[in-house]
Formats: structure tokens, sequence, C-alpha cells
């Protein structure tokens, strides 16, 4: 009978599950070094957020088959190391989508009647009325920022609270939005025209202080933002600082940039600012949800079945796997870099299939292809089983080409975004047997290895230029790994791809689009 090690306190439905198949061992708080010396013996392993699956882990889980995470993030699993030593990794990406968008409601209300204040002011035995006059939500305008499955629900249950909605999620289709409710919006006037901000979105290198001291300029006096998504998307000394000024109206928030929150000027505030301690998958029903789902997968796959939730390649043999690997990190790169390339919100994705690739199976290329294109935005919410469901929730037209007759390379792989903003491509190849190459960016050869931070640029194919970046890259300290520059013809236009070793500070990106001769420049990280 397969083993099970629940090294993690889970709701008891979740055990009963598991020991339809197996013979479950509940074992918690193991240290790191018990964890590797028991895994050994156990072909499933389910946690939650308190222990660290790493790559020593899972490389003595010799016996392995799946690991389930009962919760959404994964940060806590090595998924790159599972995924090569063939072991199916499994979340619950919506048992707490209820729980989360009840409480993004119950902060927005909470703060609108300062329940918290007024709760303490009554048990402390007063009876001032005068000191709590709220706000109603009715006929306010809620701005939505990400309108996923939390961020649908809370916008849904405004609707009908009588609210006015905007919303901003340049990954979704109009007539998505319209379904919901909402009108589609820059972030810009939603920052201006919202009464309510409620954030549901993940926490990347873009959104990182996205509510910061510029962006709560543009708000109204009376605004309120709320935030149960992912602590660091609000700079928390801009938003203390707005809150004591007067510039908005008050926030609530349920995660921070430091967790536990240690010392903090949101701590200072008043009956403005209401807090809770990570709270929003905080309910029974959402324990017993996440526990469910996760151990149902585990359950699946012990009896040879496909994971529902698998955040990396569900259904696939280790030989197999092993064999299609390099060519799904291929499509996840490239679909990553087109997006970001592409930015905004993107209409359809064109995916064509090259070479001796064009004879393989191409649904998990395609499905890994689309992977990378939402990842950017999507963070752990996207993986192989669902990636083609969020694309089509969000107007994505996918269209499969195949040309065998190409021979550049024995395969490679072109993609095609066009969105909002434009339309750019990419294409890439392997050399040997996983060293992958960018062989051409919106059509311009090249022949680059992706990099952790890369610089684009298209200009005009004129002396100097070259020279003047690099010149200009060094006077801000940023070191220049490679480059190389592509172009069709002489004296005409031309692409340069920099790989370089850190982020570019902030404000470079537009001082380089002040160079004469460069026409556009983009920042792309992988």
């Amino acid at each position: 009978m397969p083993k099970v090690l629940v090294s993690d306190p889970i709701d008891q439905v979740g055990v009963d599950i598991l020991s339809q198949v197996a013979q479950v061992d509940v074992k918690t708080d193991l240290s790191p070094e018990d964890l590797i010396r028991i895994i050994p013996d156990y072909d499933a392993l389910m946690i939650r957020s308190g222990t660290r699956v790493t790559k020593d882990v899972i490389e003595a889980g010799n016996n392995l088959k799946i690991i389930g995470r009962a919760g959404v993030g994964v940060d806590n699993v090595d998924v790159l190391a599972a995924t090569r030593k063939g072991i199916v990794v499994v979340n619950s990406p919506e048992g707490n989508t209820i729980a989360a968008a009840e409480h993004t409601l119950a902060l927005m209300l909470a703060m609108s009647r300062y329940v918290s204040e007024a709760n303490q002011s009554v048990k402390s035995g007063k009876w001032d009325r005068k000191s709590f006059t709220g706000v109603e939500v009715y006929k306010k305008t809620l701005g939505v920022v990400g309108l996923g499955k939390i961020g649908a629900h809370v916008a849904s249950v405004a609707r009908a609270m009588g609210m006015k909605l905007l919303a901003y999620d340049p990954f979704i289709s109009h007539e998505r939005a319209e379904q919901l409710g909402c009108r589609l919006v820059d972030l810009d006037l939603l920052f201006q025209e919202s009464d309510y901000i409620t954030l549901h979105i993940p926490k990347t290198a873009e959104t990182t202080h996205l509510i910061n001291a510029a962006a709560i300029a543009k708000m109204k006096p009376t605004a309120r933002i709320i935030n149960c998504a992912r602590g660091g998307i609000i700079d928390e000394s801009a938003l203390a600082d707005a809150i004591k000024s007067g510039k908005i109206a008050g926030a609530a928030l349920d995660v921070y940039e430091q967790e536990p929150l240690k010392e903090s000027a949101l701590r200072e505030l008043g009956k403005e600012m209401v807090m809770t301690p990570h709270l929003g998958a905080s309910t029974e029903e959402a324990q017993v949800n996440v526990a469910i789902d996760v151990a149902e997968q585990i359950r699946d796959v012990l009896l040879g079945l496909p994971a529902r939730s698998a955040v990396n390649i569900p259904g696939l043999r280790p030989d197999l796997l092993e064999q299609l690997r390099p060519y799904l990190q291929l499509a996840e790169t490239l679909g990553n870099l087109v997006a970001q390339l592409a930015g905004g919100r993107i209409e359809s994705l064109n995916i064509r299939l090259q070479g001796e690739l064009a004879t393989n199976q191409s649904q998990p290329i395609v499905v890994a292809a689309l992977k990378g294109l939402l990842s950017h935005a999507l963070q752990e919410r996207v993986n192989y089983v669902n990636a083609s469901l969020e694309a089509k929730e969000r107007g994505i037209h996918v269209i499969e080409t195949r040309d065998a007759s190409i021979r550049d390379y024995t395969g490679s792989l072109h993609l095609s975004a066009k969105g909002s903003l434009g339309e750019h491509s990419v294409s890439g190849a392997l050399l040997g047997d996983s060293e992958m190459r960018i062989t051409s960016v919106d059509d311009f050869p090249v022949n680059v290895p992706p990099n952790r931070y890369m610089l684009f640029t298209l200009h005009r194919d004129m002396p100097g230029i070259i020279g003047k970046i690099g010149s200009f890259l060094g006077s801000f300290n940023v070191n220049i790994a490679s480059m190389q520059v592509g172009r069709k013809i002489v004296r005409g236009d031309a692409v340069m791809v920099l790989s370089i070793d850190d982020p570019l500070p902030e404000g470079v990106l537009s001082e380089i689009l002040k160079v004469p001769g460069i026409r556009d420049a983009y920042t792309v990280t992988l």
C-alpha cells in the first residue's frame, strides 16, 4: 500500500480521503534533517506553508510521485527539482477564493463604518456615536485591480450591493469585464475615479509598490484602499503618510511587506486604518476545501489518474517528461518573453512549430507557451493544467501552425503575440540537447541565450549608437553580460539585445528612449 506523509496540520477530512488508498502518517513540526531522513519511505507528501520542500528533500524522496500543497502558493516547493525528477506538484488554486473575496468585502465595510474602533469603544464602557459616522458603499465606485477569480467574485458581490465598477487587468478581454459589470480602464483612470480600490494581483517586479506616493497623489481625498492579495504591492510608508495627511480617507490591509508585521507607522494610525493578520484564507470552509482538493488529487495520482491542478506537468511519464522538458522550457521562456515585449492585453498568440519540432507532440508545447505568456501577470495562478482555460477566459485566440520545411535548426519555435499595444514576435531553438537560444526578435535575426534580465532596443543602424548605450548604462553602474545586434539591411532598422546582471534602475529606460536613434526599448525579466 502507498504511504503518504502529512507534514503540516490539515483538516481531518483530507486525511480520511487519503486513507482510502494509502497509509497516512501525520508528522508535523519536522526539522529539515528529519524530513530528509524519512521522506524515502513515502510515495506522496502533503504540506501547507510550514514545510519547505527543498531540492535536497526531493532528491531524497526516491519513491515520491506527488507533492500536494493545501493552498495556492508553492513558494515553499522547489518545483523545478520536482519536475526534473518526474514528481507532480499540485496545489488548490480555487480553494480559498470565496474566503479571500469575502474578507476583502468585510474589510471594506469595516473600514467604511469604523467597526473595529466602535467595537473597542463600546467594550471600554463608552457610548460615543458621533465619533463613528461612516460612509455608505452604495453607488460608490469600486476599482478592482486584477479580475481573476477572487477579483471577479468581489466585483460580482459589490455590483449586487449597488456599487459602480471599474477594473484594470491587461490580461482580460473587454467582453469578460462586461460580463462582470465592470468598465475596463487604464490604471491612472481607475486611481482617479475610484472611491474604493481593491487589489487582487500577484507580487511581481512590476507590481511591487504599485500603490506608491505618485499613485496615491492621483486619488480622491475620499479614496480608500483594500489589500488582501500580497504584501509589498503597497508602499506602506507612503500609505501611512497619505492617511496621516488626509490625502486619502483610509485603508484596510490583510497582508504586509514583512510578516509578522514588526515596527510600522501603520500601527500608529487611528480609525482610518483597519488591519488583520493575513486572514484571507482563514475560514473553516477554506481549510476544508483546500484539504479536500489536494487530498483528492494525491489519491488520484496514486491510482494512476491525472491531477487537475498540477503546477508542473501532469500526466507525463518521467521518460516522456525528460524527452520533452527542453522544448517545454523553450516554449515557456519564449511565451514569457513575447508577453513582456507585447505588453498590455494580449488578443492572440500564433505558435508555429518548425523543422522536426513540427512532427512532434504539440499540445504540451502549446500549453507551455501559454503558461509562459500568462505567468508574468498571474504567477502561481497559472499552470500546465489551467493555462489553456485562463487564456480562453481572457479572450486570447490561439493559432497553432506547423512548418516542417524550415531547416535552420533541427527544431525551432516561433511565437507571435498581438495585443492592445501592438504586435511582437520571437523565435527560439535548442542547441545540442537543451541549450536555449533566442534566434529572432520581431523577425530581426539574433542568436543569444535567455538571461534573467534583458534589455531590447529598436534603433537606426548607425555608427556610435551601440557605444552610446554601453556608456550610458555604465554611468548607472549597469554591467552588460552580453550584447548582440540583428539587422535586415545596412543602415536600416536594427534590434539590439543586451543581457545585464541586474534590473535597470528606475527611470533609466525612459532616458534610453531619449538617445538619438533609439525608436523603442523594452526591459524583460525571465
